[in-house]
């Protein structure tokens, strides 16, 4: 039977790879694809992730982003690097769109804060000026989380872009408050921007810890790989994530093209 590998790629901050190399054990112990590999990325993606990509031996990829939503890297470097692979390669959107994410935010929030219909949550991104996914992302989590929660309001925000995480506490309007970071990992933002823009130093806001290696994180990647195979219906591209792989190629201009 042919070998399938799933690649989990994502950037690597100090307690980011703790918290994928949770996902990936836990993924281990399942018996959902015969290998789990993990790689993750600083500043040069092409440069860091080319060898390892290279000593792939496998049949079949399944190639999962650990990010909230597509960014430059996973539009870009990450489709260049599948196109390298000597296999059949599935692009999967990025892990943080999945529905259990929901529930991974909601337990977040209850942990931080009471829920019931008396508590705010201020769900907060990286946001960008340039490209719609986080926006998308985060105003699908929080509707999700006011048709399905107890919570009285869900208001979200962004590092980037209006409404501005600096704001959000002059909108909330329950007796509780809560800011829950959507990160899949602890990183520069969600450890000194986010709380320093909330002004967490004047009370009336709990903050809570980013969805990290949250069981329904690791839930939601089985469900986006399950997804994937059941879209899987030939070489034509199924997904905007797969037309990625099948068009891309590494620039010169990049500075990392071949």
């Amino acid at each position: 039977m042919p070998h399938e590998t799933l690649l989990l790629i994502g950037r690597e901050t100090a307690r980011a790879t703790t918290a994928f190399e949770t996902h990936a054990r836990r993924l281990r112990d399942r018996d959902l694809v015969d290998d789990v590999r993990l790689l993750t990325y600083g500043e040069e993606p092409r440069r860091t992730l080319t060898d390892a990509v290279a000593d792939l031996d496998t049949d079949r990829v399944v190639a999962v982003p650990l990010t909230v939503a597509h960014d430059h890297t996973t539009l870009r470097t990450v489709p260049t690097l599948l196109d390298d692979l000597d296999a059949t390669v599935r692009y999967c959107e990025p892990v943080g769109r999945n529905a259990l994410v929901t529930a991974a935010i909601e337990a977040r929030a209850a942990a931080a804060a009471p829920t019931d219909p008396g508590t705010s949550v201020a769900l907060v991104a990286a946001g960008s000026s340039r490209r719609p996914y986080q926006r998308q992302v985060t105003e699908y989590h929080a509707e999700r989380l006011r048709r399905r929660s107890a919570f009285g309001e869900v208001v979200p925000c962004y590092l980037r872009q209006n409404p501005a995480v600096e704001c959000v506490r002059y909108n909330l309007t329950g007796d509780h408050a809560v800011a829950v970071p959507l990160f899949l990992s602890e990183c520069p933002a969600t450890a000194d921007y986010i709380p320093e823009k909330l002004q967490l130093g004047r009370g009336g806001l709990t903050y809570a810890a980013p969805l990290g290696d949250h069981e329904h994180v690791t839930e939601a990647i089985v469900s986006t790989v399950e997804t994937e195979r059941a879209l899987d219906t030939g070489p034509t591209p199924q997904t905007f994530e797969e037309t990625l792989t099948a068009t891309a190629r590494a620039m010169a201009t990049d500075g990392e093209g071949r």
